[in-house]
């Protein structure tokens, strides 16, 4: 009896330690699927400081949703970048890499980020791995308006407001 005692519990506190340990390994516990993003599909565009910005997000299907993203001025095409968003289990996994023209990529490689929070037309991404962002919200409080709230990895913060391209 004493032996059995023994043995199980250090596979109790490994067990335990496991499910306090778990949700801090960048795992969701925020349920959605891509279907909650449909209030993001269409074509927005709008300044980001002396460029354009231009995203044109692709409806929700079969599990992913997709972005191409364009940044233009004086012009000429500076950066493309390709956002891609997953369902993984439960919850969804957001993807971006940016490339120059010429289709040159740029470093970080791409990031990897998971979802934080989702509600009515809004939705907020938190990194899981080293990028540029800490954090990218998108929302739409109008049928008119597109907003990303974006905070970066060194400490910084913006928004960028969108309109629909027409």
């Amino acid at each position: 009896m004493m032996q059995s005692t023994l043995i199980s519990f250090p596979i109790t506190r490994i067990v335990l330690s496991f499910l306090i340990i778990a949700p801090c390994l960048g795992h969701s516990e925020t349920r959605a699927s891509v279907a909650d993003l449909a209030w993001m599909t269409g074509s927005w565009v709008g300044p980001l400081g002396e460029q354009t910005l231009e995203e044109n997000w692709i409806a929700p299907g079969d599990g992913t949703m997709a972005c191409v993203v364009r940044f233009t001025g004086a012009g000429k095409t500076s950066i493309y970048e390709l956002i891609v968003i997953e369902e993984e289990g439960e919850s969804l996994v957001f993807r971006v890499r940016q490339w120059q023209p010429g289709f040159v990529p740029l470093d970080p490689p791409g990031q990897t980020m998971a979802l934080a929070d989702i509600g009515e037309r809004r939705v907020s991404f938190k990194a899981v791995g080293p990028g540029n962002f800490e954090t990218l919200s998108y929302s739409r409080p109008t049928d008119d308006e597109f907003h990303i709230a974006v905070q970066t990895q060194d400490g910084g913060a913006f928004e960028i407001q969108l309109r629909p391209k027409r």
